[in-house]
């Protein structure tokens, strides 16, 4: 994989910027700890939330929103669920933890699958959700104030005194990220940590993951592993492994925090070709300004007609 990679910063202005920084979020080894949301709450004085059980598993956060920035997702499936055998070392590298974790299919790591229909056919994929810092971000687009704003590590923030509540960011984000809070009516979500990135420390969330599920660093480093880290679960048979929001060439120019999934983006909840929702809004203004031309011809000829039959 190439190591070049789309530098927001460089068309924003910055000079002599740091890499672009972003998050890798590898599913496979999230035990659903929640470390992450907990982290990102205290850090960024995050307001609670979710305090009740939805009945949706033991998901009680349900999705991303102005007081959710992490959102660690409980998935169900009826699915066989790998079984550690009993001679699994404590030394066990991360790819077998990984398969224990997730019910994954089996390899040369130790697991052993149940059949079809035994009592241990149930697996649950776990994975932390966040915003994906977008290379091509609408919310800067239609935020009208400038109050979202790209910083000199390329990640996409809101500055909270300048945000007058318009909402226009809100429908804008193709991945239903950013949220209006109650009482409060400004639009807020993840900043990567901002204030910890200019302190060179890493993001809250990623401080706290205790299996390294969430990943932090220079972008292009952190898409090289992770293909690396495919082509290792490939290799032991999981098929189903593949990257989300990694691809340069996608619909918003690729994400500043990308995920390796175990089934379909849809099962995550996350859209399976994300548009930028302001992609075609030069192609349609230039639709309306040629409406307004021929609508103000039409009237000019209308009333030029008009006086002559006079």
């Amino acid at each position: 994989m190439s190591s070049a990679t789309t530098e927001p910063a460089d068309s924003t202005g910055y000079v002599d910027h740091p890499p672009r920084m972003g998050f890798f979020t590898d599913t496979t080894v999230c035990i659903g700890c929640k470390a992450c949301e907990v982290a990102c709450k205290e850090w960024n004085a995050v307001p609670d939330d979710g305090q009740e059980l939805t009945g949706m598993s033991y998901d009680n956060t349900v999705g991303l929103g102005a007081d959710t920035w992490r959102h660690v997702a409980f998935i169900e499936q009826r699915k066989p669920l790998g079984v550690a055998q009993t001679d699994l070392h404590a030394d066990t590298d991360v790819l077998a933890l990984a398969e224990q974790g997730t019910g994954t299919p089996p390899s040369e790591a130790g697991m052993t699958p149940t059949a079809p229909g035994d009592e241990g056919e149930f697996r649950w994929l776990m994975a932390s959700d966040v915003c994906k810092h977008c290379t091509e971000a609408a919310c800067l687009d239609v935020c009208p104030t400038g109050a979202l704003f790209r910083t000199e590590f390329s990640t996409v923030v809101v500055q909270q005194d300048v945000c007058n509540g318009c909402g226009y960011c809100i429908p804008a984000c193709p991945f239903g990220v950013i949220g209006q809070r109650k009482g409060d009516g400004r639009a807020w979500k993840c900043t990567l940590c901002y204030d910890r990135l200019g302190s060179g420390l890493e993001p809250a969330c990623a401080k706290a993951c205790p299996t390294d599920s969430i990943q932090f660093g220079p972008l292009d480093e952190l898409r090289e592993r992770a293909a690396r880290r495919v082509e290792q679960l490939h290799d032991a048979g999981i098929s189903d492994a593949r990257l989300y929001g990694a691809d340069p060439n996608d619909g918003v120019g690729g994400d500043g925090a990308f995920f390796l999934l175990l089934d379909e983006p849809e099962v995550y909840g996350l859209p399976p070709d994300p548009v930028v929702t302001t992609r075609d809004l030069p192609r349609m203004w230039r639709h309306v300004v040629s409406a307004a031309v021929t609508l103000a011809a039409g009237a000019a000829a209308a009333f030029l007609g008009a006086r002559k039959g006079r």
